[in-house]
């Protein structure tokens, strides 16, 4: 006979459990079990509360009793679980990261998970090891044989050394308004519009669209941060030329910092991103006008990591543009919405690299860094 358990939390048991439901990111059964906990707590039958919770009586029961006879963590834990025993012995799993990072057998481009486990077959005992047991075993040591990354690999050298410095020496300098740094870079983003329009969500049902888009072309987007200060400015166009980026850069010695003496400009190798732009949209004297308030620092090539604009893409593409749309002046609006707001909220990037730290992001060329220095 199952014997009643009465929950009866205190004010700091009550307070976890509120704040583990209100945010972050846990397991579903353990929120369950939270509710359950709080509902017992407030004196609701068991049947009750396995009726709103969606869960078994047993399952409200085994709570309730976890934490009488012990407390609220190992109630909130899980229970451990019986389970077959692992097919691969340690030696057996090490010698299958290994295969999978030797090369693939001749006439094949790349390890595959049938490959490996028909290996495995041939180099233990084993007999008929099924892919999604290869697969859950190197998933363990992070490893996936059938992807390849590129990524572009930067010279080391004094002159990589001298523009990583130089950009993490204007980050480290305290705010001047006098002499402001800005972040610069540009974005391209595409027009999707919808094909069907979308259902709105409802009480237990989400949001649903069409899997059928339609692409309404590209815009371009110039981005603008202050490293010292709570700033960000987007501009939407519908190219990046040399005349696109000498405009930006007029706006920014114009527009947004009339005041300041000297602008300084961090920006990538860009072909358009060069003084000559200015003289070729300009007529001479203006063109020397601008360019006597700004000066360039450009980040090592293939080291785009090192713009701290670039995080703030990533943020602008994340909060706002991770959806369709479709139309230009839609795109404008939400972005000037979306800038505004982040802008008035005085959000900030916190920029924590340092020279050692950059260093140790060259990764395999680190120490070829350290001997520069």
């Amino acid at each position: 006979m199952n014997i009643r358990c009465r929950v009866e939390l205190n004010e700091a048991e009550r307070a976890q459990l509120a704040a583990l439901q209100g945010g972050g990111k846990h397991a579903v059964r353990k929120l369950k079990r939270a509710q359950i906990l709080m509902a017992a707590d407030a004196g609701i039958a068991d049947e009750a509360i396995a009726s709103s919770v969606s869960v078994g009586g047993s399952t409200v029961y085994r709570t309730k009793r976890r934490f009488v006879e012990g407390n609220l963590e190992f109630a909130l834990s899980e229970e451990a679980r019986p389970g077959a025993a692992r097919k691969l012995s340690g030696k057996e799993a090490a010698l299958l990261v290994a295969t999978a990072c030797s090369s693939p057998p001749q006439g094949r481009k790349r390890w595959t998970l049938g490959l490996l486990a028909g290996a495995m077959d041939r180099l233990t005992e084993h007999e008929g090891l099924s892919r999604e047991m290869v697969r859950r075993r190197l998933a363990e040591n992070d490893l996936k044989p059938w992807r390849r990354d590129m990524w572009c690999i930067a010279q080391v050298d004094g002159g990589y050394v001298a523009r990583m410095e130089d950009v993490l020496d204007l980050y480290a300098e305290k705010a001047d308004p006098k002499r402001p740094v800005v972040c610069f870079d540009e974005s391209p983003t595409q027009l999707i519009g919808e094909v069907r329009q979308p259902i709105p969500p409802t009480p237990g049902q989400s949001e649903r669209y069409d899997c059928e888009y339609r692409r309404n072309g590209t815009a371009n987007l110039f981005v603008f941060l202050d490293a010292h200060r709570p700033w960000r400015h987007v501009k939407v166009t519908e190219r990046r030329t040399a005349w696109d980026f000498a405009l930006c850069m007029r706006d920014l010695a114009d527009t947004h910092y009339p005041e300041a003496e000297l602008i300084r400009v961090v920006l990538d190798n860009l072909s358009t991103h060069t003084a000559g732009a200015l003289y070729e949209t300009f007529p001479a004297p203006e063109a020397r006008h601008i360019l006597q308030r700004l000066e360039f620092h450009y980040t090592p090539k293939h080291t785009s990591w090192l713009n701290m604009v670039e995080i703030e893409i990533g943020v602008l593409r994340g909060q706002c543009l991770d959806r369709r749309i479709g139309e230009r002046d839609v795109l404008v609006a939400e972005i000037a919405a979306w800038q505004k707001q982040r802008n008035a909220s005085s959000a900030r990037i916190k920029w924590k690299f340092t020279t050692q730290k950059a260093r140790a992001r060259a990764g395999p060329f680190s120490s070829a860094v350290a001997a520069w220095a």
